[in-house]
């Protein structure tokens, strides 16, 4: 490539990179109504494992139900082209994630297969079912979402169930917590194990 083609590259990419997109490029979502959401898929999960005699693990280090920013980057060109593309403000990731302990792993593997038939059948789609001696974890779409649901077995007895969205803007007005992250409701799944 010679020094003018590679100026021109330079100049266009240049261009490109000032008329990026920004938080516009995400979706329009109200973390509250995400959050409520996905809550319910951690829920009608937990209903599809069949658990009994699990209990809810309180110290379990997963971020709870959450909005935060910090993976939602720019999709500016020039910003895609950094090593590091910074977050894009005003645009969250909401995610659900909470544990139960008291698990075996028979009980486990019982588990997952059962929810993997039972949400197959009301129409979840399955992308990843591992069962093997290095790793157990069943993911799924519920139908007509692009949301992630996931259970995992871990160490100890422990059964992580999460949800997830993509990255989306939240309209002006959303009310911040002391991070500057949007509120989100408390989790109420799994029902259950919470006493409600």
């Amino acid at each position: 490539m010679t020094k003018r083609h590679f100026g021109l590259l330079a100049a266009t990419l240049a261009l490109l990179g000032t008329a990026g997109c920004g938080s516009e490029g995400y979706p329009l979502a109200d973390p509250v109504a995400t959050a409520t959401r996905l809550d319910g898929y951690t829920q009608t999960a937990y209903d599809a494992l069949g658990l009994t005699g699990a209990a809810l693990d309180d110290a379990w280090p997963g971020g709870g139900l959450e909005a935060e920013g910090w993976n939602c980057y720019s999709r500016d060109l020039a910003d895609q082209l950094s090593d590091s593309p910074p977050s894009e403000p005003g645009v969250v990731r909401v995610s659900d994630e909470w544990a139960v302990k008291g698990v075996s792993h028979a009980r486990a593997v019982a588990a997952l297969r059962r929810a993997r038939g039972e949400l197959a059948a009301q129409g979840w789609e399955v992308t990843d079912f591992d069962d093997t001696p290095q790793r157990l974890h069943l993911e799924l779409e519920p139908p007509g979402s692009d949301d992630k649901v996931s259970v995992e077995e871990y160490p100890g007895g422990r059964l992580q169930v999460g949800a997830y969205a993509n990255c989306a803007r939240y309209p002006e007005g959303t009310a911040l917590d002391a991070h500057g992250d949007p509120e989100v409701p408390e989790q109420r799944a799994p029902v259950q194990l919470r006493g409600e």
